[in-house]
């Protein structure tokens, strides 16, 4: 394994409740309370089965149905291709995300290597490019795809948001000399956010791979020119290979435009991010993707983004540390190798999240963690505070936990739809009452922040001082009750949107409302009706997909015959609750469905107007938007923190961790995981560790990666000390010992510049260390149990690390012993071993004179990181000096008394 461095709220006013459970109508009555001085009156009944919202609107009447917004493009001529001949594809599976790292592939516990490379030894990558993108070629393979036009925000599970993949990616390679050079361009359809990237990689194409599979695509577009029979590029044919269960798309060539993508980017970036400009110029490959991404987004979403609207955003390599797609899938980072819907990760060990964009950001955290030890350490600092402040910690999850998704509120926010729906109003209507929810929380947020310490959380406290909350939401209050809130429950929501605009404000408006109350007023008299007629326990319900109907809980004994009366269709039991409804109820369903269409339509005019005086200051949500979802990782990381004994990590040119252990494990294990201890350092950084199969190596160089990330995201670490060295870039590699003959000038470069954990079962390895002064030997003990009877003896895992190696060997020959195989296959086998065993030993004696060459040069390497890195005052340096200086002259001694004795 390498590590390279480098409530809703009852309105009090008479507006209409709803509750979980279906209630009976409670009668009418002549008189009609205003909701808030509006001038329609509500609905009087209380009804229920809060069931998921569904849009029970079409898309005609009141509506256009036809032409796009003037100065809108109608993406014609654009016709992307998804076809892909002789491509073998499986349909898009639900849940997404959890192919990510999906290959669950079993490894063999023979060689492990953890290995963590200095950033002098990582070589910068060449993003420069000598001329204008000669665009590549593409193939495609096909999915249907519903675009997400029309969506609403709603409070979804943190913990599974990030399995929904609703990212865009467009990829583009250079040619000819510049093949190698890939841009990338991606938006998430739930975030308003473009991200740019462009760098240089090699044919394995390890770094586009990796970006891919951390974006989890719903959708992968690229030239069609990529896919020409007998041409097919080698990154479109890795790609697909790859991406079995993501859509290709290609597009025609022409798209990738570096020159119509840097119109598009100067055209849609928000002002605050202008600077953006500088940094893309000259990246034309990424700007060619963009140019294809938002054409072909517009044209499948029928949407246009708003002038000035998105974030646009270049990502380089060098402010994240690389994990490439297979160590993060050896590590469980996101998404566990047995079950993918299994919380055993290290996600899960630290998502106690409460948004949706908490979520998300601590998922590209885990797989992209930071590489600047200020910005890290600022983390560490809040999460600090939040620890020693109860008050802060429980008053900012309560703020928290009411936001909703601000990234995909603002995604829809920003989008113009090229044609008006029903649909689309309805979900124009509901996300500015969760824009309304959203920035009535600013002020709470502010509050809980106001006593803070830490920089960063003062930082967040100045910018949530932006006046242009305050504006917008005055703006809103002007067109919006007061008492208009976010609810949970399709019919309390159905009723704030009818009756979020306030009264006088629009005559027609004010008349329709009044329409469709007297609708569900006579439907809930009508059920009332029906159950006296008949002496039944008839209660008026409503549900998204059925409208209002009709719900009874009794026996079937009771009926008359056993049944139903005839006037009743659409009948369906569960257990003692019948559900129906009746011709008339039926169509006066499509009266209150009309009467509605109309309300949506009237109250869609005033929000899209009132949209229009407040764009200009909407930008200000990105920052609140960034703020929640970093307060929301940070306090998940405390909330870890309080429920294991975790530690702050330090950042130094050592990794030294005591007496740390397992954070995935912890979480399975009945019983606290054994703590063992590591050190690495610039004269000490190759530690090759033997034992037998299953006594926890792969789980200790594992164990070490994740520590390492924990640290990196600036999480607290499962350790009673830790000092880790910033690494760029981390890999753990898992294999057979095969692999160092095929790879070994790589085995060699990690050596000597790497801090490399090396788990092997070759014995011959460890005497290496006679030869490389950085080498250390450490092993596993095992214990070796006889059962009761005294006739087997049993190996007993201790799980504990001890210096040098083991004095275990063959495990094979072992093996074989309590198998099937001839005894005399066996003895000829220990035979061979033997003779081979004392040949190697022999070349690889160490004389006294490699002896004192290691002790000075681990002497050495010792004084150099006390220089640097010692807290200790005069007295304990002293003690601690003498201590080496011992260690170093017994070490130098000690192959002289063992040749005297000899």
């Amino acid at each position: 394994m390498a590590m390279q461095r480098g409530s809703s709220t009852a309105n009090t006013s008479g507006k209409a409740a709803t509750s979980a459970a279906s209630e009976s109508y409670t009668g009418r009555d002549s008189s009609t309370s205003g909701l808030g001085g509006r001038g329609a009156h509500t609905p009087r009944y209380t009804l229920g089965l809060l069931q998921t919202p569904r849009s029970s609107a079409d898309s005609s009447g009141g509506f256009s149905s036809g032409g796009a917004r003037p100065g809108s493009s109608s993406g014609e001529g654009f016709a992307p291709s998804r076809a892909a001949p002789g491509s073998r594809v499986k349909p898009l599976a639900p849940g997404r995300g959890e192919s990510y790292f999906g290959d669950k592939s079993s490894c063999v516990e023979n060689t492990s290597t953890l290995n963590l490379t200095s950033s002098s030894s990582v070589q910068g990558l060449s993003s420069a490019c000598a001329g204008k993108p000669p665009l590549s070629s593409s193939r495609s393979v096909c999915r249907n795809h519903t675009p997400l036009m029309g969506y609403s925000v709603t409070s979804s599970s943190a913990v599974s948001s990030h399995t929904a993949a609703s990212v865009i990616v467009a990829v583009v390679e250079g040619r000819g000399l510049a093949r190698g050079e890939v841009g990338i361009a991606s938006i998430d359809l739930k975030s308003p956010e473009v991200i740019l990237s462009q760098f240089a990689d090699n044919t394995t194409y390890a770094k586009v791979i990796t970006k891919l599979k951390i974006l989890t695509p719903l959708e992968i577009v690229m030239s069609n020119t990529a896919c020409d029979p007998g041409n097919t590029t080698k990154l479109f044919s890795l790609i697909t290979e790859h991406f079995k269960n993501v859509t290709f798309t290609t597009v025609q060539r022409k798209y990738f435009n570096e020159t119509k993508g840097l119109e598009y980017i100067e055209q849609l970036c928000a002002s605050e991010f202008s600077t953006i400009f500088m940094e893309i110029q000259s990246k034309y490959y990424c700007l060619a993707a963009a140019a294809a991404l938002l054409k072909y987004v517009e044209f499948i979403q029928n949407s246009v983004y708003a002038p000035k609207s998105l974030k646009v955003r270049f990502q380089g390599s060098e402010k994240t540390a690389m994990i490439d797609s297979s160590s993060a899938q050896n590590l469980e980072l996101v998404i566990n190798n047995r079950d993918s819907r299994n919380g055993h990760t290290l996600f899960g060990v630290l998502n106690y999240t409460k948004t949706p964009g908490g979520s998300r950001r601590l998922r590209s955290n885990i797989l992209e963690p930071l590489v600047d030890a200020e910005t890290i350490n600022m983390r560490l600092d809040c999460v600090q505070e939040l620890l020693q402040d109860e008050e802060l910690f429980f008053g900012l999850q309560a703020v928290i936990s009411k936001f909703l998704d601000t990234e995909q509120l603002l995604s829809v926010l920003v989008q113009i739809p090229k044609q008006d729906t029903v649909k689309t109003a309805e979900s124009k209507i509901t996300n500015l009452i969760y824009l309304k929810h959203t920035l009535e929380l600013v002020e709470p947020l502010k509050a809980a922040l106001r006593s803070c310490n830490t920089p960063l959380l003062k930082a967040y406290y100045n910018s949530l001082e932006d006046t242009r909350f305050g504006i917008i939401l005055e703006k809103i209050t002007t067109v919006i009750n007061d008492d208009t809130r976010y609810t949970k429950g399709c019919l309390s929501m159905r009723t704030q949107k009818c009756y979020a605009v306030k009264p006088n404000i629009n005559e027609f408006l004010d008349i329709a409302r009044r329409t469709y109350t007297e609708i569900v007023d006579d439907i809930a008299g009508m059920i009332a009706q029906l159950a006296q007629k008949y002496n039944l326990p008839m209660k008026t319900s409503f549900s998204s997909a059925r409208g209002f109907f009709i719900q009874m809980n009794a026996d079937c004994s009771t009926l008359p015959n056993g049944q139903l009366p005839s006037e009743f269709t659409k009948i369906t039991k569960m257990k003692n609750t019948y559900s129906f409804t009746s011709s008339d109820l039926i169509k006066m369903n499509e009266r209150c469905q009309e009467s509605l269409r109309e309300i949506y339509h009237m109250t869609y005019l005033i929000v899209c107007k009132l949209l229009n005086e407040i764009y200009e200051h909407i930008h200000c949500l990105y920052k609140l938007s960034d703020i929640v979802s970093m307060l929301d990782m940070l306090l998940s990381f405390a909330h870890a923190c309080t429920l294991s004994d975790y530690v702050r990590p330090e950042f130094t040119d050592t990794l030294a961790i005591k007496q740390g252990w397992h954070p995935i494990l912890e979480k399975i294990a009945v019983e606290k995981p054994v703590s063992n201890n590591t050190y690495l350092a610039e004269g000490n950084n190759f530690v090759i560790i033997t034992g037998p199969n299953m006594s926890g190596k792969s789980t200790y160089l594992k164990q070490i990666a994740l520590c390492q990330i924990m640290a990196q995201i600036g999480s607290y670490v499962p350790a009673e000390y830790c000092s880790f060295r910033i690494a760029e870039q981390i890999f753990t590699r898992i294999g057979m010992d095969d692999d160092i003959e095929t790879n070994a000038s790589t085995f060699m470069k990690e050596m000597k510049e790497a801090f490399t954990l090396f788990a092997t079962h070759f014995l011959e390895l460890c005497h290496i260390d006679a030869l490389y002064p950085n080498v250390e030997n450490c092993h596993f003990e095992v214990q070796h149990v006889r059962s009761s009877a005294g006739s087997k003896e049993k190996i007993a895992y201790t799980y504990t690390l001890s210096k040098g190696y083991t004095e275990e060997k063959n495990y094979g020959l072992k093996a074989a012993e309590v198998s099937s195989l001839p005894s005399s296959v066996i003895l000829d086998a220990r035979e061979i071993t033997n003779r081979i065993a004392k040949k190697i030993l022999h070349r690889q004696k160490s004389t006294p004179e490699m002896m004192r060459q290691r002790a000075v040069y681990q002497l050495a390497m010792r004084l150099v990181q006390t220089a640097r890195n010692s807290r200790l005052d005069t007295d304990s340096l002293r003690i601690y000096l003498k201590g080496l200086k011992k260690k170093c002259e017994d070490s130098c001694t000690a192959p002289r008394r063992n040749d005297e004795q000899k």
